[in-house]
C-alpha cells in the first residue's frame, strides 16, 4: 500500500498529524495542571515545526506564481505564540495539518471512480499457441497483433480484437456506459476493458496493449488524476483580498482595544480552510461524477470553463451522426458498379476517413479482388489520391476533389443522412458510392438541452458537401446559417475563433484534432475516435451516447456552484467570526475550535459533487426533439 493511500484511508495516522495531536494532548494536560512553562515549550516546538513546514510550502507556491491563504495561518500561529495563547496556536496547527489529511481523504474518495478505471487495467493475456491446444500466460505488453487470445469467464478483455468464437456476451458498462450485456458474434470487434461473461471466448488481437482502446482511456484518466484541482485558482482570486481584509480587521481591533491578544483572536478565525480544501475537493468530486457518466475529464479546469460555455460547434460524421456509415447503393456513371467499388476500395485502404472502412468491407463482402496500389496519399477533408500498378490515376472523395480532374459532372441528389463518395479514374467520373450514416437518436434533444441551458450559439462544421450537411442540419433543427460545409481543418478553426467565448467543440476524427485544441473546451466522441482527436481534447466521451455531452455540462455547472458555495460559506463564516472576535467576545482557543467545525462542514458541502451523476439529463433525454430556438452565427 502506498504512503498516499495509507494516509487517505487513515488520515489521523499522518506522521505530522500524529506529532501535532500529541503536542495538543500534552498542551491540554499542562494547561489544566497549571504548568505554563511546559505548555509554552510544547507550543513553541510543535507550532514552530508546523510554521516551518507551512512556510516552506508557501514559498514554493509563491515561486510557482500561486498566492495562497497559508500566510494567514502562519501569522495567526506567530501571533498566538507572541501573546501566549498556546492552546489556540496548537489547535490552528492541528487545523492545518489535519485539514490537509482530510483533504487527501476527501480527494481520495472523490477520485475513486477515476482510480478504479486505472486499477482495472489488465496486466496479462492468455495466448493460444500455434498448435491450437496449449494456452500460456503472456505479459500484456508482449501481446502482438495477430495473437490468438483466450479470455476466460469474468476476465477483462486485454486488447482490442476480432471475436473468433461463435458468440460472446460482454459487459461494456465501464467503457461505453451500456448497462446491459452486449452480444457479439464471430468477426465482431471486441474492445479492451470490457468484461467477459461466464463462457470462455477466443479473439484475435488487432492492437497492441499500448494502442488498445482501454489503454487510451487509462492514459486520459491518469492525466485527470494527476492534474491540479483547478478551483484552487478560483479560490486564489479571493485569497489576496481576503488576506488584506483579515489583516486590516485584526490590526484595527488591536489598535482600537489596545490589546495585542485581540489581533491573535481575529486571525485565529481568519484561516478559511474551506477555500483551501472545499473547492479542490468539489472539483475532484465533479470529475469523479463525470467519469461515472462515461466522460473522462482530463483536468478540473475543463469543468470550470465548460460551465460558462456560450457557443458550441459540432462535427457531423461520428458526432451528430452515428459514425457507422454503410454502403446503401452504388450509382455507376462511365463505369460499372463493380468497377466503381473496386477502384474505391483499393484506394480507401490507405485512408483513415470514417467512410473508408465500410467501402472496403463492402468490397470484401462482394468478394472483389482489389487492385495493386503503387502510391497513395490522403488529402485532408478531400479524399484519397492513388496510382495503380497499371498506371491509372484514381481519386476517391468529395465532388469538388473529383472535379479537379473530371469536371463534367453535377452534385448527386441525396436523402437525409446520406453522403456521396465520388470515384474517378484518370479524367473520367466512374461512379458514385452513396453511404447512409443516420443521426444519433439523442442528437436533437441534446442540442435543444444545450440551448435551454445557456449555449446561445451552435453551428455545424463539417468537411462534407453542402447538400449532405444541410440534410442532417434539417433533422437537428439547425438553420442554413448555422451550417459550415466543405470545411478544411483551418477553416473550422477560423469559424470557432469567430464565435463568442467560451467556445465548445465536439468532434471525433483526426481532422477534428486542431479545432478541438483551439476551442476553449474540446470534447471528443472517443468510443471509436481517433487518437489524435482524443489527445487534443479536454474531455472524452467514452460511450456512443451523445446525451453524455448534456450530462458533463450539467455536472460542470453544478460542480462550480458547489465549489462556490464552499468558498462563500467559508468566507462568510470567517468574516462573521472575525467581527465577533474583534469586539473581544470570542477567545482564541474557542475560536480555533469553531474553525475546525467550519472545516468539516465545508468538506461535507464539497463532497456533494460526488452525487452529481445520479441526476443527469441523459436520463430524461429519451427521444429526439426538434430545436425551436433559432441560433444566429
Amino acid at each position: 500500500m502506498s504512503q498516499r493511500n495509507f494516509v487517505v484511508r487513515h488520515p489521523l495516522l499522518h506522521p505530522v498529524v500524529l506529532f501535532v495531536v500529541g503536542g495538543l494532548v500534552l498542551g491540554v494536560v499542562f494547561f489544566f495542571a497549571d504548568m505554563p512553562a511546559q505548555l509554552a515549550a510544547v507550543a513553541y516546538v510543535v507550532v514552530g515545526v508546523v510554521i516551518l513546514l507551512t512556510s516552506i510550502d508557501m514559498v514554493k507556491a509563491l515561486r510557482a506564481g500561486q498566492w495562497g491563504l497559508d500566510i494567514l495561518a502562519v501569522v495567526a500561529m506567530l501571533a498566538t505564540l507572541a501573546v501566549e495563547e498556546y492552546l489556540a496556536g496548537l489547535i490552528i496547527a492541528l487545523m492545518l495539518t489535519g485539514g490537509e489529511a482530510l483533504e487527501d481523504m476527501a480527494a481520495g474518495r472523490a477520485s475513486r471512480e477515476l482510480d478504479s478505471l486505472i486499477n482495472r487495467r489488465p496486466t496479462f493475456a492468455n495466448v493460444l499457441d500455434t498448435d491450437g491446444i496449449t494456452v500460456h500466460r503472456k505479459n500484456i505488453s508482449d501481446v502482438e497483433v495477430g495473437d490468438m487470445l483466450v479470455v476466460r469467464g469474468n476476465e477483462v478483455v486485454p486488447v482490442d480484437g476480432l471475436l473468433m468464437s461463435q458468440r460472446a456476451s460482454l459487459d461494456e458498462s465501464s467503457v461505453t456506459g451500456e448497462a446491459l450485456p452486449v452480444t457479439k458474434y464471430t468477426g465482431d470487434e471486441v474492445i479492451s476493458g470490457t468484461v467477459n461473461s461466464t463462457e470462455t471466448l477466443q479473439l484475435q488481437a488487432t492492437t497492441t496493449a499500448q494502442d488498445s482502446h482501454y489503454a487510451k482511456i487509462v492514459r486520459l484518466v491518469e492525466e485527470a488524476v494527476e492534474s491540479r484541482a483547478p478551483m484552487v485558482r478560483l479560490a486564489d482570486r479571493y485569497a489576496v483580498p481576503f488576506t488584506v481584509i483579515s489583516l486590516i480587521v485584526a490590526g484595527v481591533a488591536w489598535w482600537y482595544s489596545g490589546d495585542p491578544v485581540r489581533f491573535a483572536e481575529v486571525l485565529v478565525v481568519a484561516t478559511p480552510c474551506p477555500l483551501l480544501i472545499g473547492a479542490p475537493v468539489s472539483f475532484m468530486g465533479g470529475m469523479s461524477s463525470a467519469a461515472r457518466a462515461n466522460v473522462i475529464v482530463k483536468d478540473g479546469g475543463t469543468l470550470e470553463r465548460l460551465a460558462k460555455v456560450k457557443s458550441a460547434a459540432f462535427d457531423k460524421t461520428g458526432t451528430l451522426t452515428q459514425g457507422r456509415p454503410t454502403v446503401s447503393r452504388i450509382e455507376p456513371v462511365t463505369g460499372s458498379v463493380e468497377e466503381t467499388l473496386r477502384l474505391a476500395a483499393s484506394a480507401e485502404q490507405y485512408s483513415v476517413h470514417v467512410f473508408a472502412e465500410p467501402i472496403v468491407a463492402h468490397a470484401r463482402h462482394e468478394n472483389l479482388e482489389l487492385l495493386a496500389i503503387d502510391t497513395a496519399e490522403e488529402i485532408a477533408t478531400n479524399g484519397v489520391e492513388a496510382r495503380t500498378s497499371a498506371g491509372d490515376h484514381v481519386r476517391v472523395g468529395k465532388s469538388s476533389f473529383i472535379a479537379e480532374v473530371a469536371p463534367a459532372h453535377e452534385e448527386f441528389p441525396l436523402n437525409a443522412g446520406e453522403s456521396a463518395v465520388y470515384v474517378s479514374k484518370n479524367t473520367e467520373l466512374v461512379g458514385i458510392i452513396v453511404l447512409a450514416d443516420p443521426l444519433r437518436h439523442a442528437s436533437t434533444a441534446t442540442l435543444q438541452w444545450l440551448t435551454d441551458h445557456g449555449v446561445d450559439q451552435m453551428v455545424m462544421v463539417t468537411g462534407d458537401m453542402e447538400d449532405t450537411a444541410q440534410a442532417i442540419a434539417q433533422e437537428v433543427g439547425f438553420g442554413r446559417a448555422q451550417v459550415f460545409s466543405s470545411m478544411s481543418p483551418t477553416d473550422k478553426v477560423e469559424v470557432v475563433q469567430r464565435m463568442p467565448a467560451p467556445t465548445l467543440m465536439v468532434g471525433d476524427g483526426i481532422n477534428d484534432a486542431p479545432i478541438l485544441a483551439t476551442a476553449d473546451v474540446g470534447i471528443a466522441m472517443g468510443a471509436r475516435g481517433a487518437t489524435a482527436a482524443s489527445e487534443s481534447a479536454d474531455a472524452v466521451i467514452t460511450s456512443e451516447n451523445i446525451a453524455r455531452l448534456a450530462d458533463v455540462v450539467h455536472i460542470s455547472k453544478r460542480t462550480v456552484s458547489i465549489a462556490l458555495q464552499s468558498i462563500w460559506f467559508g468566507m462568510a463564516v470567517s468574516i462573521g467570526l472575525m467581527a465577533i472576535a474583534a469586539f473581544g467576545y470570542l477567545p482564541a482557543t474557542f475560536g480555533a475550535l469553531l474553525q475546525e467545525v467550519v472545516d468539516i462542514v465545508a468538506i461535507v458541502i464539497a463532497l456533494r459533487a460526488l452525487r452529481l451523476h445520479r441526476d443527469i439529463p441523459s436520463k430524461r433525454i429519451t427521444s429526439p426533439r426538434r430545436a425551436t430556438t433559432p441560433v444566429r452565427v
